[in-house]
């Protein structure tokens, strides 16, 4: 009978890896994606992320208490980078290359551990007698593969205040000048609410990155057997 509460229903499911899993990777993943935008913002001559004390792995830092507290209660979370587009040196395309860093690097830590996940279904899983710590290392490692996934294509949707519409402004000055709006913030939220959750968009997205996902361990793991 489900309790109403995710971490509740895993536990009792006896889904403790899969848990785990999800909590350890959201975590580090969106500690790692604005660890991304702040080494960026370096890169193009802001010290904001540094100054602010940002350039840390600490996830109360990047989080937020209460990202924090709606990621116990909902399973999603969010994360914040400071910069000052002002200072960056590339003037048409610096907040570009800023905002794109995250995505980018949840992109390469997807690759890593789904290919990661491959080696071990085929090395490991694909013996006779498979050790049971092999499932629950595949489980991880694919668990955080495909959340990267997710969270790529989640912050490159082009609306506000999602990275993907950083780059859009950066491409298109109408873009721009309508971000600039007072309410564009609570209207890109309204927007990405109706399309990604209440819509079949969103569960077709999650699915095709799934498929995605199993595809390229897969892909992977034929190399070993």
């Amino acid at each position: 009978m489900s309790s109403g509460w995710w971490i509740a229903d895993y536990w009792q499911a006896g889904e403790t890896v899969l848990l785990a899993s999800w909590i350890f990777w959201v975590i580090v993943s969106i500690c790692l994606h604005e660890l991304g935008h702040g080494v960026a913002a370096l890169w193009e001559g802001d010290d904001t992320p540094r100054v602010t004390g940002h350039m840390t792995w600490n996830p109360m830092v990047h989080m937020g208490g209460m990202s924090l507290v709606v990621f116990l209660l909902v399973g999603f979370a969010w994360g914040l980078m400071p910069v000052n587009p002002s200072r960056f040196r590339h003037r048409r395309w610096g907040d570009a290359i800023v905002a794109g860093a995250g995505p980018a690097v949840n992109l390469i830590l997807a690759f890593v551990l789904l290919t990661l996940a491959g080696v071990v279904s085929g090395v490991v899983l694909g013996k006779d007698d498979a050790p049971a710590w092999g499932e629950r290392v595949f489980l991880f490692l694919f668990t955080g593969g495909w959340l990267n996934l997710a969270l790529m294509a989640l912050n490159l949707l082009p609306v506000p205040p999602l990275d993907g519409s950083r780059i859009l402004a950066s491409m298109s000055s109408g873009y721009r000048r309508l971000l600039m709006h007072p309410n564009a913030g609570i209207v890109g939220l309204a927007v990405f609410m109706l399309v990604f959750w209440i819509t079949p968009f969103g569960r077709t997205v999650i699915g095709l990155l799934q498929d995605v996902a199993v595809l390229w361990t897969g892909l992977i793991q034929g190399l070993f057997i």
